[in-house]
């Protein structure tokens, strides 16, 4: 369709050139259908997606609030999950069965491994006690000459495994851990062989035990923890063992044994060894009354005496003689 510019008639005809009122040349009119649609294969740039951010009340006397520092993370393909957890367990297990089982096996773990470092401590810091004889002609044994150390004297400066203290006429010894005991032993002089050795000993705070506390004898005075006995007792459930020492372990000759004679809570308890060289064996006595006798298998040629601490539980002791011939 075309239109005259001129007087604005229009004439359908397309091949029409002039307007046949003014003769003015035609033009022709814009079309009203649109265009034919074009499809275009343009590149989507994609924006990265914004985190939120996030903000954290600073720990200030103003109270005001801070923007954590920004983290750049990298996308990583995923891990494959490691399996070694599953052999971590399995050792587990198997060290716990050597060891007995449950919990019992974890417990003697802990503290052998401490004793390990003690026997060297002691053996470094190994006291030399006081001592006075007198005569004793009430001893059953027939040994008349009592030595009684002076306890004061075994009081350590500083020790990684226990604490000493020396109050009121006893010597209150603690082992740092629950799971540890700890043990000072007398100078070469404090023979237990051929001799009656006496002490008394306290749980100061009426705690349960499962180490226990009490007496060392025939032990090895330069290599202490290595050969020697222990006579230990638990006052809260009025039971005794005896125990010996090997490097790195602590063997049990007399397993936890109940027994009336033992005076319960924080009582006195009074512990006797009598060497009988002759037979060969140990009479073991609770407050005056004979409550075992052992074989002499394990202990030291010469060995002297200490004393015995577990459970990092306060044991005080007292009157700690020497009786021999």
């Amino acid at each position: 369709m075309k239109q005259c510019p001129k007087c604005q008639k229009t004439y359908p005809d397309d091949n029409l050139n002039f307007c046949l009122e003014d003769g003015s040349v035609l033009q022709a009119m814009a079309s009203s259908t649109p265009p034919p649609t074009v499809a275009m294969n343009v590149p989507v740039t994609q924006q990265p997606i914004q985190s939120p951010q996030h903000f954290q009340q600073a720990d200030s006397p103003q109270g005001s609030w801070q923007q954590p520092q920004q983290q750049a993370y990298s996308m990583q393909p995923p891990k494959k999950s490691s399996k070694a957890w599953i052999w971590v367990v399995l050792i587990l297990g198997v060290i716990v069965l050597a060891c007995g089982g449950g919990l019992a096996g974890l417990f003697y773990i802990g503290y052998q491994e401490q004793q390990k470092e003690l026997a060297n401590t002691n053996r470094a810091a190994t006291p030399v006690p006081g001592k006075s004889s007198t005569p004793s002609p009430n001893s059953p044994t027939g040994r008349t000459n009592v030595d009684t150390l002076d306890l004061s004297q075994w009081v350590r400066s500083t020790s990684l495994y226990g604490t000493t203290k020396y109050e009121g006429g006893e010597l209150i010894v603690s082992s740092i851990g629950s799971n540890s005991y700890y043990v000072i032993t007398g100078a070469e002089d404090l023979k237990s062989t051929n001799a009656d050795v006496t002490i008394t000993v306290r749980n100061v705070d009426s705690k349960a035990a499962r180490i226990g506390y009490g007496l060392i004898f025939h032990s090895d005075p330069d290599n202490p923890l290595k050969q020697d006995y222990a006579f230990i007792i638990d006052s809260m459930k009025q039971r005794y063992r005896i125990a010996h020492h090997v490097p790195g372990d602590e063997k049990d000759v007399v397993k936890w044994t109940k027994s009336s004679t033992i005076n319960s809570g924080s009582g006195e308890n009074k512990l006797e060894a009598r060497d009988r060289p002759n037979s060969g064996s140990i009479d073991l006595y609770i407050n005056g009354q004979l409550v075992d006798s052992i074989k002499n298998e394990f202990g030291y040629p010469g060995g002297v005496v200490g004393i015995y601490a577990g459970d990092a539980i306060p044991v005080a002791f007292k009157n700690f003689e020497i009786r021999t011939d």
